[in-house]
């Protein structure tokens, strides 16, 4: 379970990176539907915003992974309720969507939220590598944003850097 005091869990959230390797969203490229994958993120979108961990993960196939700045993939679930209670008014903007050539889907994104453990506002942009699985539905994802911002936000909140 994740931590109650508003923390993301360090596995969560390491620095490395994971790009080029195999495992989490290697896939063969494949066609999309835009149509589909754009009413997908916008559906994301929405149930990142309503707060409901259940909802973001029903857009992820059964099993669907995240891993975010190169740690440890977990359950999607498990996730958004430790985003959730680290940041009780958690918005989430989609900021753009990109369909690669290699069948990868980059969903960008700016969060917003006030840290329940600090009571400082953040605002961190990043974005999100989809595999999307044979349903439609993301069968796994890599998060990447600034660690290093989030942590200076985590603690002086949103503002120039120091």
């Amino acid at each position: 379970m994740p931590p109650h005091s508003g923390v993301i869990p360090e596995r969560w959230r390491k620095r490395a990176c994971l790009a080029g390797r195999g495992g989490l969203g290697s896939a063969e490229a494949m066609a999309h539907d835009r149509k589909q994958i754009e009413q997908l993120a916008r559906t994301y979108t929405d149930a990142w915003c309503s707060r409901d961990p259940a909802r973001v993960a029903a857009h992820y196939a059964p099993g669907g992974m995240i891993a975010i700045n190169g740690g440890d993939a977990a359950g999607i679930a498990d996730v958004a309720e430790a985003f959730i209670a680290a940041f009780p008014d958690i918005e989430v903007f989609m900021d753009g969507l990109l369909l690669r050539e290699d069948g990868v889907v980059e969903y960008r994104w700016t969060f917003t939220g006030t840290s329940a453990e600090t009571g400082r506002s953040v605002r961190v942009p990043g974005f999100e590598e989809w595999t999307i699985a044979p349903d439609g539905l993301i069968a796994a994802s890599r998060g990447h944003s600034d660690q290093a911002e989030y942590d200076r936000q985590l603690q002086h909140g949103i503002g120039p850097t120091i």
